[in-house]
């Protein structure tokens, strides 16, 4: 089940992270190792793995400052951590779990014990995720949308793409997944670069996305959204259908219609827009006019 999944195990003795990176290998993971909260980081952005073992005591930067940074990224923000520290006492737990760890074990740990959390924090994760793309899915959305309503200041843009169902018809749910993970990759991209730190992006359904960010913010997101994901559309489809800008379809010549080509849709609905008494009722805003 879980051949698939990284683990990036970061810690300073040798003999446990060899013992650690043997065990899970063992058992079907693929295993990314650090010894130090500098290489860590740089690991997570380039192994992009699904889970961290994240040791407290390092020595350079502290886990805890690697979970900050972690967190500050987007790329990393929803990465499940796990701490593994020799600390004990109240104060340590309650900052690991303050910067988002979903889980905290002290050393000695029983390995088999660690590797059933691990087990089950790759589950919670994947199920609170969209199963193509890895954004927070329906229940994860909802969460941050419920959230914006309690804040003064927010902006949230709806994104659909259109015609998504045309596509996975004619062209299969293989090039349909292409097409979701290109847009989620196009997507978090531009709120990297031209977002603040605590935007968001989800996947709440097949062909919608959602991001939530600041008023000052929206205007420019918007242009790019619809700028860069405009241009890459046409990419999806055979080169023969591209100059025509349609997909001609159908089994009988007499019967083939032209189908257009996959779009984007945006719609923004701003905290200054409300107030709006629950989240559906602000989903459906975003979603009314699409």
């Amino acid at each position: 089940m879980h051949m698939r999944h990284t683990l990036l195990i970061v810690e300073d003795d040798i003999d446990t992270s060899e013992m650690l990176r043997v065990y899970f290998e063992a058992q079907g993971y693929r295993v990314v190792t650090a010894t130090s909260g500098h290489e860590a980081l740089d690991k997570s952005r380039q192994q992009l793995p699904d889970l961290v073992l994240l040791d407290i005591r390092l020595p350079d930067i502290d886990g805890f400052e690697v979970g900050k940074r972690l967190q500050e990224d987007l790329r990393t923000s929803r990465l499940p951590v796990i701490f593994v520290t020799e600390r004990r006492e109240r104060d340590d737990r309650i900052a690991g779990l303050k910067l988002g760890a979903i889980d905290y074990i002290t050393k000695p740990f029983d390995v088999q014990e660690l590797r059933l959390r691990v087990r089950n924090a790759l589950r919670r994760a994947s199920s609170q995720n969209n199963a193509v793309t890895g954004l927070p899915g329906k229940k994860l959305t909802a969460d941050r949308l419920s959230l914006l309503l309690e804040r003064e200041d927010w902006a949230a843009i709806s994104v659909i793409i259109t015609d998504l169902d045309m596509f996975d018809e004619i062209y299969g749910f293989v090039a349909r997944d292409d097409v979701l993970r290109a847009v989620a990759l196009i997507l978090t991209s531009i709120v990297d670069e031209l977002g603040s730190i605590d935007d968001f992006v989800g996947h709440p359904s097949e062909s919608e996305f959602l991001i939530t960010t600041t008023p000052s913010k929206v205007g420019d997101l918007v242009r790019q959204v619809e700028e860069r994901l405009g241009q890459a559309m046409a990419y999806f489809y055979p080169i023969h259908d591209r100059e025509t800008g349609y997909v001609t379809w159908g089994d009988d010549r007499l019967r083939r219609i032209k189908i257009p080509f996959m779009d984007v849709a945006t719609n923004v609905a701003l905290s200054t827009d409300g107030p709006y008494k629950d989240v559906q009722t602000l989903h459906g805003a975003l979603t009314r006019t699409i």
